[in-house]
């Protein structure tokens, strides 16, 4: 029995669902035909367009069936890749599997691999401005204006950058220690 509609279906549509039956899927949405057809228009305006591009480049004005094997090639070449043959991921595993493991730190709960070695390691450093203890010279106006421009460094400035990066002292906090407030 057909289903309502079936007679106004679009014929690409139909075709979609006969490849559908052919292959054993008989239960599914209906928005997979609708799903397929779009990818399929989709692949074949993507095929077309670098068929055209590739006429033109070959000078040639119409375009014809070695340009749409080119784009259909060059589709496939970039989608898909073999994978290498056995005997390369043998090989590949064996030398591999050579390098021991490094040693696990013993203790409670899972075994881990010393500090260095793992991904936990902190990666990140805070920058904590020095402290100078030396007293400055009386304040001028012209010095008023530079430190109000000093007291918010700009990244972006190199000058400020270079002063951030000379009177700055970098440290590093291991994951899971208390930092100071």
């Amino acid at each position: 029995m057909t289903e309502v509609g079936e007679d106004v279906m679009p014929k690409d549509a139909k075709i979609v669902k006969e490849l559908l039956k052919s292959m054993g899927v008989d239960d599914y949405e209906p928005q997979v035909v609708n799903q397929f057809l779009e990818l399929w228009y989709r692949y074949v305006v993507d095929v077309l367009s670098n068929s055209q591009v590739y006429a033109e480049h070959a000078g040639k004005s119409v375009i014809d069936s070695d340009d749409v094997k080119l784009a259909i090639q060059s589709r496939v070449n970039f989608s898909f890749s073999q994978p290498p043959p056995r005997e390369v991921l043998l090989e590949l595993a064996r030398s591999r599997n050579k390098v021991p493991l490094p040693k696990s730190i013993a203790g409670p709960g899972i075994p881990l691999p010393p500090e260095q070695d793992t991904l936990i390691n902190p990666n990140y450093q805070l920058a904590i401005p020095k402290r100078h203890n030396m007293q400055a010279p009386e304040e001028t106006e012209e010095d008023e204006e530079t430190a109000d421009v000093n007291s918010n460094p700009n990244p972006d400035n190199p000058q400020d950058r270079r002063n951030l990066s000379q009177g700055a002292q970098r440290v590093s906090f291991p994951l899971g220690a208390k930092q100071p407030r």
